[in-house]
């Protein structure tokens, strides 16, 4: 057991996220309206099942920077399409992972941790790699510091194994500088060829 991993982590998380929704309480219910109507009709809110420590599922919410359009056929337009211009100030400034702090007030997330991923990639991991899942997902971490969606797949999850191993204090506040950093500067927030990450189809 560590001081820092098992008690305090957690303490400074519920504070954290607790006095930023009170703070941030005016400013959210107003995205919230503007999302609402710049994604014609598609509401506000995008909510999924995500696996998190353990690999136990749970609901995140973040804000839904995307319409639900299709083409002819019925299929949804490709992200980039469907990205509305306030969806891409909203993703570009990470404004769209602020509902998260929710999922960190009950405990689902932390505020620093790998961020978490979609259920049907599971049974995709190496044991290695699914080891990014002995601590609780969050809203930034280690990767999202290190290339965010411009690296690779096996890269993004060897620097999330690499923190779940050196969890600590003096990490974390690196984790904190370096993301404000790059949302400020706007960096890494695309893939290289697309306007969000390609999925994770397995390591072969």
């Amino acid at each position: 057991m560590t001081v820092y991993k098992d008690i305090f982590k957690r303490v400074i998380d519920v504070a954290a996220a607790g006095g930023a929704l009170l703070v941030l309480a005016a400013p959210l219910a107003v995205i919230t309206v503007w999302l609402h109507f710049a994604n014609k009709g598609a509401g506000a809110f995008f909510h999924q099942e995500r696996p998190g420590k353990n690999g136990k599922i749970f609901r995140i919410h973040k804000f839904k920077t995307m319409t639900d359009e299709c083409d002819a056929s019925g299929k949804l337009l490709p992200d980039e399409k469907r990205l509305t211009k306030i969806g891409r100030v909203v993703r570009a400034s990470s404004i769209d992972e602020l509902p998260q702090l929710w999922n960190v007030l009950m405990g689902e997330m932390s505020l620093i941790g790998p961020r978490p991923l979609l259920v049907q990639y599971l049974p995709l991991y190496s044991p290695e790699q699914a080891r990014r899942h002995d601590v609780r997902p969050g809203i930034t971490g280690w990767a999202q510091c290190h290339g965010r969606n411009n690296i690779s797949w096996q890269k993004k999850f060897e620097l999330d194994v690499w923190y779940v191993d050196h969890i600590s204090f003096i990490t974390d506040c690196k984790v904190v500088l370096t993301t404000l950093k790059k949302t400020i500067g706007r960096k890494d927030i695309h893939s290289a060829t697309s306007a969000t990450m390609e999925p994770f189809n397995g390591n072969n």
